[in-house]
């Protein structure tokens, strides 16, 4: 299911009213937190069945995240845009792993949802997803607020998985069952869809982590300005640190913008530069490029650079949608 994403503001952290949602086997289900558990089963010393006291009781993590929608996986190279920067907390896979006891022979984590529906052609299927064990155990936290609050129905109440370096696709919601496995599980959300061929690369791989990608937020698309000095500002992000992002308005050269430091957290991060609009209508596009060399393409992807329309005004009339 998807909504009509809510607009994005120009804040650090995104309220959870504004948090976008995506289920894609229907409706979401309706978990009793006094009844639900998790189970951790398959290449495991000891199975395990914790309910949410239980869980609660573990080392706990916070920290502040980007959330991004990877996009419909049927149209995997159109641009969606949906993006969040929220604060977690819960409860670090690596904890409950330590619990269980991964065998030897364990290489893959399967997270799978309570959720199940049609999608695809498919009926009665589950979501279901899997990362490396190396990575999972690195990575997963298992959370339970959102914010400072409890996760609401519609983002996975009472626990979800939360991947902070990768799209959202890989934090599965009303989490319900670990597995430990020694392969892959051939699955409609694992092998068959949210797959893609990488630019310089033949073989497809799972969607994981982000691209490097910005927003413009600041004015609003669509918005009238006062014509002259204007902030053009948003939020970059990627999977590792971004380190540069140029803004351009009509078919002028890309300037420089100020952007902030990425810090411990995988956050987004802000840029901002100041222009002279002349009145009339305006084009104002923004790209980024991160610690690992990407650049954001101009066109023909899903992260392909992001561009803005506003009209400037003379006369410093105030600025309206």
């Amino acid at each position: 299911m998807i909504r009509t994403d809510p607009a994005t503001p120009d804040l650090f952290l995104t309220p959870v009213e504004d948090v976008f949602v995506r289920n894609h086997l229907g409706p979401h289900p309706q978990l009793d937190p006094a009844t639900w558990s998790l189970t951790v089963e398959g290449l495991v010393e000891r199975p395990l069945r914790l309910d949410l006291p239980a869980l609660l009781g573990l080392p706990q993590r916070r920290f502040t995240a980007v959330h991004e929608c990877f996009g419909n996986p049927l149209h995997p190279t159109v641009p969606t845009r949906a993006v969040t920067n929220v604060e977690w907390a819960g409860v670090p896979l690596a904890a409950v792993l330590e619990l269980a006891g991964p065998r030897p022979e364990a290489r893959h984590v399967w997270l799978e949802g309570a959720d199940t529906g049609d999608f695809a052609g498919e009926s009665g299927v589950s979501y279901l997803k899997d990362l490396p064990v190396e990575q999972a155990g690195a990575e997963v936290v298992l959370a339970h607020t959102m914010n400072g609050e409890p996760l609401h129905p519609d983002h996975g109440y009472p626990v979800r998985a939360v991947a902070p370096l990768m799209f959202g696709t890989n934090s599965v919601k009303w989490l319900s069952r670990i597995v430990l496995a020694a392969d892959r599980p051939d699955h409609l959300f694992t092998t068959r869809l949210y797959t893609r061929v990488l630019p310089g690369e033949r073989e497809s791989r799972p969607v994981r982590e982000k691209d490097v990608s910005s927003k413009l937020l600041t004015p609003g698309d669509g918005r009238t300005v006062p014509a002259g000095s204007c902030e053009l500002a948003g939020y970059a992000w990627s999977s590792s640190e971004v380190t540069s992002v140029e803004i351009a308005v009509d078919d002028g050269d890309w300037q420089p913008a100020a952007l902030d430091r990425r810090g411990p957290d995988p956050a987004w991060q802000r840029f901002r530069l100041r222009h002279d609009l002349a009145p009339g209508r305006h084009r104002i596009r923004c790209r980024a490029t991160d610690s690992a060399g990407r650049v954001q393409p101009l066109t023909g992807d899903r992260n392909a650079v992001h561009e803005i329309h506003v009209v400037a005004e003379s006369g410093g009339q105030p600025a309206r949608v």
